[in-house]
C-alpha cells in the first residue's frame, strides 16, 4: 500500500515541508509520484516514528541517518545509545535539582531570597554552569562594543 505526502503528513503529524526535507536528507524515500504528489510506502510511518524518537532523545538528523542501513533496516550503535542515555540521566539530575530549587524558593520563609542559604547555593551552582549547559556566546568582532 502507498500513501501520498498529504496522507503521510496527516497520519504522522509531520508537515509536508518536513517530509520533503527528510527526503532531501536521505532519511525517507518516496516511491515516486502520483501527479504532482510524492508517494511513500506505508512503512514510512514507522520510519518517521523512529526519527521522532531519535529527535526526542536529542540525536541530530545526521546521527539518525547513520542509524538507517542502506537496505532500509536499522544499524544502531548501541554504545551511542548508552552514551545518550547517560547524557539524559545527567540532564534529568540537573532538571530535578532546578525543580527542587524552584520549589524551595517558592516556599522559602526568608525575608529575601538572597538571604536564603539554599537559594544562594543554587545561584553558585548556576554561576559555575552546574545546572546545565551554558548558552553559546557569539564571538565579538574586534572593535565591537
Amino acid at each position: 500500500m502507498s500513501l501520498d505526502i498529504a496522507e503521510v503528513a496527516r497520519q504522522s503529524g509531520v508537515p509536508a515541508s518536513t517530509l520533503r526535507y527528510y527526503e532531501e536528507k536521505g532519511l525517507i524515500a518516496a516511491l515516486g509520484r502520483q501527479g504532482q504528489r510524492r508517494v511513500f510506502a506505508d512503512g514510512v510511518l514507522e520510519r518517521l516514528a523512529l526519527i521522532a524518537l531519535g529527535r526526542a532523545s536529542g540525536f541530530s538528523l545526521d546521527e539518525i541517518a547513520a542509524m538507517f542501513a542502506p537496505d532500509g533496516g536499522l544499524q544502531i550503535d548501541r554504545a551511542l545509545l548508552r552514551r545518550r542515555a547517560d547524557e539524559l540521566d545527567q540532564r534529568i539530575r540537573q532538571l530535578s535539582a532546578m525543580r527542587d530549587g524552584l520549589r524551595h524558593a517558592a516556599q522559602c520563609s526568608a525575608p529575601s531570597h538572597l538571604e536564603c542559604p539554599t537559594f544562594r547555593r543554587i545561584l553558585r551552582a548556576a554561576a559555575i554552569g552546574a545546572l546545565g549547559p551554558r548558552p553559546r556566546q557569539t564571538p565579538r568582532r574586534p572593535g565591537a562594543t
